[in-house]
């Protein structure tokens, strides 16, 4: 299975601490090229998102990001620092009987470290965060290997449309070798020369060796079946389509380079036309 360079995923992961989500997404890149974004708190989820992104990829830019909303109801048990409360009351007092004023207990409570709530255990959140990114990577995957699919069966398309252009090169090569007979025999009526038939058949073999493109179609063949190899092995295959697209582009050059007659120039066309869309598509696959 073949896997494009170009997805989008997201999930969203819940809990009594609030909500977070991930979002992932990626375009073509010669190399495996991450980027993560992820609010200061989870900074130290970084390094260990980028490893298992380097363990599951092999190309693409990929960019990371992790959205994070705390549930304001979610606070830990609160809790009173007794010492300092007493400390600000024996104060309050010896203010109080030198003022005339009255202790106002919830000025008391509200004084810098009174009042204490347990820190949300991040520990806990990490890990959550974590289970719901390896399932993000699974979906991320899924959308990959789903658009390499298409990208496969756009491909194949086009291969078989190669073989049907080799095929109409190699039913007008015999019409060809007869054109090629009769204009050399016009020719040379017209100059009224003796035909020797010896030396019409080496002019014969010396033109049908320059204009032979049987070695051409046949690379070409071979090309489409070594391109259906490699896609069903599949994997990070984007690199050896893309020079087996180099080695399409010579034969089809070489191809257009010998042709003799509008048909065999019509089909060279076609072959540079599908040899470049498939060229095209080959960019987005891993």
């Amino acid at each position: 299975m073949i896997h494009s360079m170009t997805a989008y995923a997201r999930k969203e992961v819940k809990g009594d601490w609030g909500t977070g989500v991930w979002e992932i997404r990626s375009v073509n890149q010669r190399y495996l090229e991450t980027f993560i974004r992820a609010p200061e708190q989870f900074r130290a989820l970084e390094p260990v998102v980028r490893e298992r992104l380097r363990k599951q990829l092999q190309r693409g830019k990929v960019e990371v990001y992790l959205k994070f909303a705390a549930n304001p109801a979610h606070v830990g048990q609160m809790s009173i620092n007794e010492t300092l409360a007493k400390q600000l009351i024996d104060n309050a007092k010896w203010v109080q009987s030198h003022s005339g004023g009255d202790i106002n207990p919830a000025d008391i409570l509200r004084w810098p470290g009174v009042m204490e709530a347990e820190e949300v255990d991040l520990d806990e959140v990490n890990s959550a965060l974590l289970e719901g990114f390896n399932e993000l990577v699974t979906d991320f995957k899924a959308a990959r290997a789903s658009e390499g699919a298409n990208l496969e069966t756009m491909i194949t398309t086009r291969l078989d449309a190669i073989l049907e252009q080799v095929a109409v090169v190699e039913g007008h090569m015999p019409e060809v070798a007869k054109w090629q007979r009769d204009k050399l025999t016009q020719k040379l009526e017209e100059l009224q020369a003796e035909i020797d038939e010896s030396r019409l058949e080496q002019e014969l073999i010396y033109l049908a060796q320059k204009q032979d493109v049987a070695e051409e179609l046949d690379r070409l063949k071979s090309h489409v079946k070594e391109t259906h190899k490699i896609l069903k092995k599949g994997g990070a295959c984007g690199r050896r389509l893309d020079f087996m697209m180099q080695e399409f582009n010579r034969e089809s050059n070489t191809l257009a380079s010998k042709s003799i007659n509008s048909e065999i120039t019509n089909a060279a066309v076609e072959l540079k036309v599908l040899i470049e869309q498939m060229r095209e598509q080959i960019q987005n696959i891993e």
